[in-house]
């Protein structure tokens, strides 16, 4: 959606190594936002994303405007069901369906070979595979590591709406996603400790205000009770520092 950061490009560098034509989509899609959410003041810089992308050599910069992509009497929508219903789902009613209806009209549009995603949104990238499987699309789905900045910040767009004192307490995330690494790998496998432990972290923040700590089944995004060795998982969190939402994730093998 624009405003590009190092996370951006590393999805663009990616691409250039398997690929022998790269565009990059931007759009900021209205369907996606929640009627008190920040459609209008999501940041925006067309100029300075230009320079980048012409920086990194990409070949296409696709930019249509909203009445493109969504002309008068626009009446079609994609929802993906189960994968979909929690976590984001659950906060965010209808941001998969803009999410996954975007996503096909972009397809469409560039009929890619691959496309490349971050897994910080990692339940928009698990939204997004199921589509491609369900729908039969000739796309294969690459997903990308997370980047972070020094601190461990994941990189976001929305981290410019951070005051200085609010920068520092969303570092809480990365810290609460480790402190459960390192109880995973000191033997805990009873979901409801580690949340509650993490969850402590988050009490200690004042302005921080957490939407949900939650850790799932890596594949089927299904909530989880008890860590099973050998197994794969995602623990995920969505939190408000301040009016600023923020989202993160690890995954673990156990």
């Amino acid at each position: 959606m624009g405003f590009l950061h190092e996370g951006h490009l590393s999805l663009i560098r990616e691409s250039k190594k398997r690929c022998d034509l790269t565009v990059v989509s931007i759009f900021v899609n209205p369907t996606q936002f929640g009627p008190s959410e920040d459609f209008t003041s999501y940041p925006r810089d067309e100029e300075r994303d230009t320079n980048l992308l012409e920086n990194e050599k990409v070949d296409y910069l696709f930019l249509p405007s909203p009445d493109e992509i969504y002309p008068k009497n626009f009446q079609t929508y994609i929802n993906v069901e189960y994968v979909a219903k929690n976590l984001e789902g659950e906060f965010r009613p209808t941001h998969f369906r803009g999410v996954a209806t975007v996503v096909l009209i972009l397809f469409n549009c560039v009929q890619p070979d691959y496309a490349f995603f971050g897994q910080k949104d990692a339940q928009q990238l698990a939204v997004i595979k199921q589509m491609v499987k369900d729908l039969k699309l000739d796309v294969q789905i690459i997903g990308c590591p997370i980047v972070r900045e020094s601190d461990g910040l994941a990189m976001s767009s929305r981290n410019i709406y951070l005051s200085a004192s609010e920068r520092k307490d969303a570092l809480v995330l990365y810290q609460s996603l480790n402190l459960a690494i390192k109880m995973i790998a000191s033997g805990k496998r009873k979901v409801s400790v580690i949340l509650s432990d993490m969850m402590q972290l988050f009490l200690a923040i004042p302005p921080a205000q957490v939407d949900y700590i939650k850790i799932v089944d890596a594949d089927t995004f299904n909530l989880v009770d008890d860590l099973i060795e050998g197994r794969e998982y995602l623990v995920l969190i969505a939190c408000r520092i301040g009016k600023t939402r923020l989202i993160d994730n690890m995954k673990i093998i156990v």
